[in-house]
């Protein structure tokens, strides 16, 4: 009896110490006995992707780090690790094409100039956007713009920034970029559904538009002049779709995942959607200088028309013949303005002439 008591003692003893090296902390002391500082087990264990014990309450966390991915191009790393190494070669990418675009815009605008008015101003305005319209407008416009920089400076200060300002300076103006970044954003959805609703009418494609793709409405020849178009033209509504349709909805969905974690997702949800973030706004950059280019210096009359809301007669007919023709005859709801203030006529003739 006594030796069978100690058989049955002897055999528990060996299945508790087994159940306790078995187990991963167990292991660890073990280890420290013979490879004192080898934390193997341990972070073997943590980087397993395995669920652990925690007292927080929420998805995934209760695994600490990541499941091991691998992306094409880029080692077999965890899935955080493997997002940290994907960001600086898009980054620098994109900061490459927006570069590029840039001297593009300059060759171009050195060897076209500015698109101008081969005619004469009249004198009689047409008011071509509303107050409303100009004000949804800005709002886009202004709000992007400083999306647009306090991106670059998020995303692209590390390169570029650091080594001109140092680490004290870019801190701080990282910080400031990332706090007018976030409260922008908010700003820049709100402004952006009313932006598509107003102008989308006027941006759907028509058959005329393909007379104006063939030629880039003129842009292409120095003594060319714009191909009849509506409202818009299909260069303009091809920015339309990019900028505004596209890219932007895209950011307004990947920003509202990001400043709000609170709604549930998962981490690996917060990578993709910042790496989609980072692609879309580095394209939509890319797109907003075309239309600021043409907006701007590109097209004499253009900004005045959006500052004010009036175009010249001549303007409207050279460049936009078949929406002149459409308010001439009173099938659109813009029209000719004769309570134009002084000033603002002023403005609108003077850039007209600045292109004769």
């Amino acid at each position: 009896m006594r030796f069978l008591a100690a058989t049955v003692i002897g055999l528990s003893s060996i299945g508790a110490f087994a159940q306790e090296t078995s187990d991963p902390a167990a292991q660890q002391v073990e280890r420290q006995q013979t490879q004192p500082l080898n934390n193997a087990p341990v972070w073997r264990a943590v980087r397993s992707g395995a669920p652990a014990e925690t007292a927080v309450i929420g998805r995934e966390t209760n695994v600490l780090i990541q499941p091991t991915m691998k992306l094409p191009g880029l080692p077999a790393v965890s899935a955080g690790e493997a997002w940290r190494l994907a960001r600086p070669p898009l980054s620098t990418a994109g900061g490459a094409i927006i570069a590029l675009s840039l001297l593009a815009l300059a060759g171009f605008y050195r060897w076209r100039g500015a698109i101008g008015v081969h005619g004469a101003p009249t004198g009689r305005l047409i008011r071509r956007f509303s107050p409303a319209e100009r004000i949804v407008h800005w709002s886009v416009a202004i709000s992007f713009s400083i999306l647009g920089i306090t991106g670059l400076v998020m995303g692209l200060g590390k390169y570029v920034l650091i080594p001109v300002f140092g680490h004290t300076l870019f801190a701080w103006l990282a910080d400031v970029s990332k706090a007018l970044h976030n409260f922008t954003g908010p700003v820049f959805a709100v402004f952006l559904p009313i932006l598509i609703a107003i102008f989308v009418r006027d941006n759907l494609p028509k058959t005329y538009d393909l007379d104006w793709l063939k030629t880039f409405g003129g842009m292409l020849s120095k003594e060319g002049s714009d191909a009849p178009s509506g409202r818009f033209n299909a260069g303009e509504k091809l920015l339309f779709l990019a900028l505004p349709c596209f890219f932007s909805v895209i950011l307004v969905v990947t920003g509202f995942i990001l400043d709000f974690p609170n709604f549930d997702q998962t981490r690996r949800v917060m990578q993709q959607a910042n790496l989609v973030h980072l692609i879309a706004a580095l394209l939509g950059i890319t797109v907003a200088f075309f239309h600021i280019y043409l907006g701007t210096i590109g097209q004499r009359g253009a900004y005045q028309a959006m500052r004010t809301g009036y175009v010249d007669e001549a303007w409207a007919k050279e460049h936009h013949s078949h929406w002149y023709a459409d308010v001439k005859a009173g099938r659109s709801p813009q029209a000719f303005a004769d309570d134009v203030p002084a000033e603002t006529r002023s403005r609108v003739l003077q850039a007209i002439r600045e292109s004769q």
